[in-house]
């Protein structure tokens, strides 16, 4: 298992080889990135992208989003996976944002979590990319390439997952860290079959 120090220099290594590692959802506020990140649960960024420009020009904030006809909203992000139910979803969630926070996106794991189609991972991404908030949200590329480096144990559940990177990685680069892992994971080191040992290299000819 990698200890403290060799965790950081592995994040450090992954953040020469993808300086660039931010957010790849298009947004232009915390609500927008909100909606985004609750659309792409098993589905790629890319497909997000490409239907959200027209949600969110007819829609525009939580008030117009919890009014909007449910089949309007469907018709508008079809193209991506399990879009009824997201349909649903968004719809309910603008709403609560209206009626539970005054239309605004709430800052807290608590709240964040209290909102319809809101998990730990959506509200670790929103504190984290929206408001600046040290969380490291574990999606498939976080979990897969900790348990692959052996940050954590290999039956780690997706809350150790996050335990163990938070324990073992300085608070001020969680949100960098998980954006990291991500590119890493995605650009690199992906889940299908390929040569792991150039992904080894590459990491070493980074390290510090």
């Amino acid at each position: 298992m990698l200890n403290s120090k060799e965790t950081l220099a592995l994040i450090e290594a992954m953040g020469k080889l993808f300086p660039e590692a931010k957010a790849e959802l298009h947004y232009k506020n915390a609500f927008e990135l909100l909606i985004a990140v609750i659309l792409s649960a098993q589905t790629t960024d890319v497909g997000v992208n490409r239907v959200t420009p027209a949600l969110f020009e007819a829609y525009p904030n939580p008030e117009k989003l919890m009014a909007a006809p449910l089949e309007d909203i469907m018709d508008k992000i079809k193209t991506i996976g399990l879009y009824r139910n997201k349909s649903k979803y968004i719809k309910k969630c603008a709403r609560a944002l209206v009626e539970q926070f005054g239309g605004e996106v709430p800052t807290t794991r608590s709240e964040l979590e209290s909102l319809p189609g809101v998990g730990r991972k959506t509200a670790n991404v929103v504190m984290s990319v929206a408001f600046n908030k040290p969380a490291i949200a574990v999606d498939t590329h976080v979990e897969r390439l900790s348990k692959k480096f052996n940050i954590c144990s290999q039956n780690a559940t997706v809350k150790q997952v996050e335990e163990a990177l938070m324990e073992k990685l300085p608070e001020e680069i969680w949100g960098v860290a998980h954006h990291r892992l991500i590119f890493f994971g995605r650009y690199q080191c992906p889940a299908r079959a390929h040569d792991h040992a150039l992904c080894i290299e590459r990491i070493k000819e980074n390290l510090t």
